[in-house]
C-alpha cells in the first residue's frame, strides 16, 4: 500500500488487519511504536513509559516485539505484561501509571488477524489527534514494507518474564480485592469458556480464588485456535458443559476478554442486553442508577428498552461501538452502558469494557439476591428481529428517497412504541441494512421485506 492511502488506519478499535500485511507488517509496526513514543515524549517532556500486552495469536509475539523495538528506539521505557486481557492493559496504564498502554489483539476476530489498540493513563482509548499524527508518520515513511513476519521469538528480555508475571498478578489482585471485594463463591459451580484467548489463565485463577468450583474449557491456546468454535461467538459448547456439569452459571469470553456472555443453569443463553437488564435492576434497587439511565447502542433489542421503561429507566442509544457508549457514559454521568455483544462498561470501575468485571458484577447480584440468573432475567423479553441487506449502487441519504421515506414513516407509525425500525448503510460494503423489531416475527419479516424491495427498486445494484 502506498503512503497516500494510509490516511485513516485507526478505527473505533485501533488498527486492525491481517498480520504480516500493511499496516501490520514488521516495518510499519516499528514505525507505529516509534511514532507513539515520540509524540508521548513531546507531550510529557520526558522519555515516556509504555506498558504492552497481547492475546494468544501466533503473530502477537513478533508484533509486540517490533512495536517495543520502535518505541525503545525513540527513548521509551517499555514494560511487557505478556499475555493479558485488553482491559488488563487499560488497568495497568492507569495503575502504574504509564503514559500509554498498548494491546496487541484483534479481539473476536480469527487468528490470522491482529491489531494494535492504545489506551491513555485514564484507561480511555488514544485521542484522535495522536492517532492522526501516527498515521501521518506512517504515510511519510519511505521505502518498501517488509512482507514476511520474523520468527515468533518472545518479546521479553532477560528477567522481564518475571516482571510480566508481576504485572498480571497486579491486575488479578485488583479484580479479587478491589472489584470482587468480599464476594464469596463457595459452593458455586462455574463453567468458564476462555476462548483459547487472553483470559485462559486469569479467569480460572480469579474465580478459583473467589471460592468457586471452576470448570475451564477452551484454555489450551496454540496460537491458531483463539475464538475458533469457542468463546463468546460460539456459545453451544458452553451450553452443553453447563448442563453436563449441572453448573450454576456459564461465562464465555472473547479472545481479549473485554466482553462476557452467559449461560444460565438451564443452559439458556443470556446476552449483553439481558445482562444490562439484570444489572440495571440491581443498581436501581440500591439507588445507584444515576439519572435512571442505561446507555446502549442502536443494535440493542427493543425488548431491553421496553423492559427498562417498565422500571422507569430510560435507554439512551448511541452509534455502534464501545467508543460511543463510553463517550455518552462520561457525558451523562450514567452508571452503566454496553452492547448486545456483552461488551459492558461500568465507568466507576473501568473506562474499558472488561469481561471479568462484568462476570464478577453479575455474580455479585446473583449472590446478593440469592436468585438464579433465570430468575433475575425474568421480565426481559427479547422481541423478534429481522435484518435484510440490500446491495445498492449508491448510498444516497434515505430521507432524500421519497418512496423509502414514506414507507419507513408508515412502518414506524404501525410499530408504535412496541417496535423499532433501523435503516442504515454498511460502513464497509455497498449495502443498505433494514432492521425491524416487533411483537410478531411474521409481521416484522413482512415489513422488512417490503421496505427492502422499495430500496432495491430505487437504488439497488443490478
Amino acid at each position: 500500500m502506498t503512503p497516500e492511502k494510509t490516511s485513516r488506519l485507526f478505527g473505533t478499535d485501533g488498527i486492525r488487519g491481517e498480520a504480516g500485511k500493511f499496516p501490520l507488517d514488521p516495518r510499519t509496526v516499528r514505525i507505529i511504536g516509534c511514532s507513539l513514543a515520540t509524540h508521548l515524549a513531546e507531550r510529557t517532556g520526558r522519555n515516556p513509559v509504555i506498558v504492552t500486552g497481547r492475546d494468544t495469536r501466533e503473530s502477537g509475539t513478533w508484533i509486540e516485539r517490533e512495536l517495543i523495538a520502535g518505541a525503545r528506539a525513540a527513548g521509551a521505557d517499555v514494560q511487557s505484561a505478556g499475555i493479558i486481557t485488553t482491559p488488563g492493559i487499560a488497568f495497568l496504564a492507569r495503575d502504574l501509571p504509564a503514559d500509554a498502554g498498548v494491546v496487541i489483539s484483534a479481539s473476536h476476530n480469527p487468528y490470522q488477524d491482529n491489531g494494535i489498540k492504545v489506551f491513555d493513563p485514564s484507561g480511555r482509548k488514544l485521542d484522535e489527534a495522536t492517532e492522526r499524527r501516527i498515521e501521518k508518520d506512517i504515510a511519510e515513511a519511505s521505502g518498501e514494507n517488509a512482507s514476511e513476519p520474523p520468527n515468533s521469538k518472545e518479546p521479553e528480555t532477560d528477567g522481564s518474564k518475571a516482571h510480566a508475571n508481576e504485572l498480571r498478578l497486579r491486575y488479578l489482585s485488583y479484580l479479587q480485592h478491589n472489584v470482587a471485594q468480599d464476594l464469596s463463591l463457595d459452593g458455586f459451580t462455574l463453567v468458564v469458556d476462555c476462548a483459547n484467548g487472553a483470559a485462559y489463565e486469569l479467569a480460572p485463577e480469579l474465580f478459583g480464588r473467589l471460592g468457586a468450583r471452576v470448570i475451564a474449557i477452551n484454555r489450551e491456546p496454540d496460537g491458531q485456535n483463539i475464538n475458533c468454535e469457542c468463546g463468546s461467538l460460539h456459545i453451544e459448547g458452553l451450553q452443553r458443559s453447563v448442563k453436563k456439569e449441572r453448573a450454576d452459571l456459564g461465562v464465555a469470553f472473547d479472545g481479549d476478554a473485554d466482553r462476557a456472555l452467559f449461560v444460565d443453569a438451564s443452559g439458556d443463553f443470556v446476552d449483553g442486553d439481558a445482562t444490562m437488564w439484570v444489572m440495571a435492576g440491581d443498581l436501581k434497587a440500591r439507588g445507584e442508577l444515576t439519572g435512571d439511565v442505561v446507555v446502549a447502542t442502536v443494535m440493542s433489542n427493543i425488548g431491553l428498552e421496553i423492559a427498562l421503561r417498565s422500571r422507569g429507566v430510560e435507554l439512551k442509544r448511541v452509534d455502534v461501538g464501545d467508543k460511543y457508549v463510553l463517550e455518552e457514559l462520561i457525558r451523562s454521568g450514567a452508571m452503566m452502558g454496553g452492547e448486545q455483544s456483552g461488551h459492558i462498561i461500568f465507568p466507576r470501575l473501568s473506562l474499558a469494557g472488561d469481561g471479568l468485571i462484568t462476570a464478577i458484577s453479575l455474580l455479585r447480584v446473583m449472590c446478593a439476591h440469592k436468585k438464579t440468573l433465570t430468575e433475575l432475567v425474568a421480565g426481559f423479553r427479547r422481541y423478534p428481529q429481522v435484518l435484510v441487506n440490500v446491495r445498492v449502487r449508491e448510498k444516497k441519504p434515505f430521507e432524500d428517497i421519497v418512496p423509502v421515506q414514506l414507507l419507513a414513516e408508515e412502518i414506524k407509525h404501525q410499530l408504535g412504541s412496541r417496535g423499532r425500525l433501523l435503516l442504515r448503510y454498511s460502513g464497509t460494503e455497498s449495502l443498505a441494512r433494514v432492521m425491524i423489531e416487533g411483537e410478531s416475527e411474521n409481521d416484522v419479516k413482512s415489513k422488512a421485506t417490503a421496505l427492502a424491495e422499495v430500496i432495491r427498486s430505487e437504488i439497488g445494484s443490478e
